[in-house]
């Protein structure tokens, strides 16, 4: 069962993104990207009170994902890229990103706050952020 509503155009537009944003990270970090990504979606909190759709959480602006800018993002979608979307459209977790509403790839170590969210790991290159339950409890 899904854990957010979705077409086969969501699934191809979330793992172009996963793999625009975190390819250089693996399968593992690619799954944390989508994370991310489907928190957005569910969250309806701080940034993220206006995201109903995956469409709406890949292309918002401000505050949304760089890879949209980049050429690499409009690339097909790979068969192996949308059965890792599919992971996460269907509610799979994967920690530091489990609950995480934004990411980063700092050039050193990961800041114990950004923008205010709490550091909840790092995977790779990637730096993972999430609030705290009590200002976002459905993430």
């Amino acid at each position: 069962m899904a854990v957010v509503n979705h077409t086969e155009e969501d699934v191809n537009l979330l793992a172009r993104l996963m793999r625009a944003e975190a390819e250089g990270d693996g399968k593992l970090g690619m799954l944390m990207v989508g994370n991310t990504g489907v928190n957005r979606v569910i969250s309806d909190c701080l940034d993220f009170r206006q995201l109903r759709s995956i469409r709406d959480m890949v292309y918002q602006s401000p505050g949304g994902f760089e890879a949209t800018q980049k050429g690499y993002f409009y690339q097909r979608a790979r068969e192996q890229d949308k059965d890792l979307a599919r992971r996460v459209i269907k509610g799979e977790r994967f920690h530091p990103a489990d609950r995480s509403l934004w990411f980063f790839m700092p050039e050193g170590d990961c800041p114990a706050q950004w923008y205010g969210q709490w550091n909840t790991g790092r995977y790779k290159s990637h730096c993972f952020f999430a609030p705290l339950a009590s200002v976002c409890p459905r993430v």
